[in-house]
């Protein structure tokens, strides 16, 4: 039976019914479903591509777009809208539920083809989720007067809304991973899809074809949720091409540990952060340069570097009284703690009655009152995103620059200078303009190539006449040679980089998406 053939009923004051309770409670339930393909899309698009907001901003307006484009079409829906919702349904389970898993697949085997899919899976599942609430509207109209209809439809909308940006950061993608999230709240659609088969049993040809395709959509969806380990393990066995001997989702970010004949190798959303072979070269050159040059520190701040590489480094100074880590994700310090293999990596530092480990964004923990440090050492990530940029801008190095001491010295990883020039002499133009010096240095690194870090300090830099024995790669002799820029990675002139604008996350960009794409 039609909805143009049903009987006209004029709403009263008999209370909710059962079939308007259901209903109702299905757009709390495709509320919070189409959020989560939403936000699973802008989430893999950042981690993957990089550029957080730009990610977000063109992932939301293009889900927002093809929503409207669902709602228009919705007009052209006449007869059978039970048996519409429900395939719609179906549709929106199989292709959202499985969109984070797709992702991942393509970034590893055509990554070519990976921003294309991308957005063509947002406009169909976008366009898909557009359909559902007008049909759901125009199905409730028999029974709810216009106003009451209106009212409690986008009350419940929003309120899945809410449930899902509050649980999708804090509570699923942690304990679930992106590819079950995805596919739980696929097999909820496909529910919801089965609760209408019940509810309009009575009014549904082909009933038996229906109940046929829930069932296949909802095994599909939990056999995709029983294997999704091995999708992934699929996925990143081809992208990092080593055997991964450790992997897990935090709120912040994507960890990823493989091992192959080179040794170790950690990545945080898919970027090399250190290979074991040569990460002595990257933190010898990270730490010893300002540590020998201050003389005697005794108190000793670390921003980032959760793996305890640089507080290794440090630990190799007798005069050394204690080591703040400040990291934001819990789950990195709890893993190169932990982890016996990985811990060995750094030679337990993390264990070290002189460390202690603070899980807090730096940025907030530099604003707090609190200690001056005889030397900070900065071992950010590249600023690949603005949640990152931040923390190179002239905000972030006059809140550092009020916990050094008078003689003390920070240093920052400060990206390539011959990669990402601009980049790297943005990072010094920007610690000049809080009032610190900004001393420039390089060193090469071969997972990386030729690497640059700058010293921020009031004092002119002063060159170390001694460095702890038994290091591998810096000795006196060799570390004025640091200083050295050749023509190509020379200074060239470049603006501050602020809050208010963060053009190093787009040079940044610019200048690596050049070598990317080479």
């Amino acid at each position: 039976m039609s909805d143009a053939a049903s009987p006209a009923r004029t709403p009263d004051a008999r209370g909710p019914q059962p079939v308007e309770v259901a209903l109702l409670a299905s757009v709390f339930v495709v509320a919070a479903c189409g959020l989560v393909y939403e936000l699973s899309a802008a989430a893999l698009s950042s981690y993957l591509l990089g550029d957080s907001v730009l990610q977000f901003s063109t992932i939301i307006g293009t889900y927002l777009f093809a929503m409207g484009v669902g709602s228009w079409l919705s007009r052209y829906f006449d007869r059978q809208l039970p048996a519409h919702f429900l395939r719609i349904e179906l549709m929106v389970a199989l292709i959202g539920g499985a969109l984070p898993a797709i992702l991942f697949l393509a970034n590893a085997y055509v990554p070519g083809a990976f921003r294309l899919l991308l957005y063509g899976l947002v406009m169909v599942v976008g366009t898909l989720v557009g359909l559902e609430i007008p049909l759901v509207m125009r199905i409730l109209k028999r029974n709810i007067v216009l106003k009451n209809l209106v009212s409690q439809v986008l009350t419940f909308d929003y309120l899945g809304a809410l449930a899902v940006s509050v649980a999708f950061p804090l509570i699923l993608v942690p304990q679930l991973g992106m590819i079950r999230t995805g596919l739980l709240f696929g097999f909820m659609n496909a529910a919801v899809a089965v609760w209408a088969l019940w509810l309009f049993r009575h009014e549904l040809r082909r009933i038996g074809a229906h109940a046929l395709a829930c069932f296949l959509s909802l095994a599909v969806l939990l056999a995709a949720f029983v294997w999704a380990d091995h999708i992934t393990t699929l996925a990143e066995d081809k992208f990092y091409q080593d055997r991964i001997v450790f992997s897990a989702t935090s709120p912040y970010q994507r960890i990823v540990v493989t091992r192959g004949l080179l040794g170790h190798r950690l990545f945080l959303n898919g970027n090399l952060q250190f290979a074991e072979r040569d990460e002595y070269r990257y933190h010898e050159a990270l730490v010893h340069p300002v540590m020998a040059a201050q003389g005697a520190p005794k108190k000793v701040a670390v921003l980032g570097g959760g793996d305890g590489m640089a507080v290794r480094e440090i630990l190799k100074y007798p005069s050394v009284e204690s080591v703040t880590l400040v990291e934001l994700d819990p789950n990195m310090t709890r893993l190169f703690t932990e982890h016996e293999t990985l811990a060995a990596l750094n030679g337990h530092s993390l264990s070290s009655p002189k460390v202690k480990i603070v899980n807090t964004d730096a940025f907030q923990w530099l604003q707090q009152p609190g200690d001056m440090y005889d030397v900070i050492v900065v071992d950010f990530p590249d600023p690949t995103n603005f949640a990152i940029g931040k923390l190179y801008t002239n905000s972030f190095y006059a809140l550092l620059e009020k916990r050094l001491s008078a003689s003390g010295y920070a240093v920052i990883q400060t990206t390539s200078p011959l990669v990402a020039r601009k980049s790297y002499w943005t990072v010094a133009t920007t610690i000049e303009s809080v009032g610190l010096r900004a001393t420039p240095y390089h060193a090469h690194v071969p997972s990386f190539g030729e690497w640059g870090y700058i010293i921020a300090s009031r004092r002119p830099y002063r060159m170390p006449d001694a460095l702890p024995p038994g290091l591998r790669f810096l000795s006196p002799s060799t570390l004025p040679l640091m200083f050295d820029f050749p023509l190509d990675m020379a200074r060239v002139p470049t603006e501050v980089n602020r809050l208010s604008n963060q053009i190093l996350v787009t040079t940044y960009e610019q200048e690596w998406g050049k070598v990317m794409a080479h």
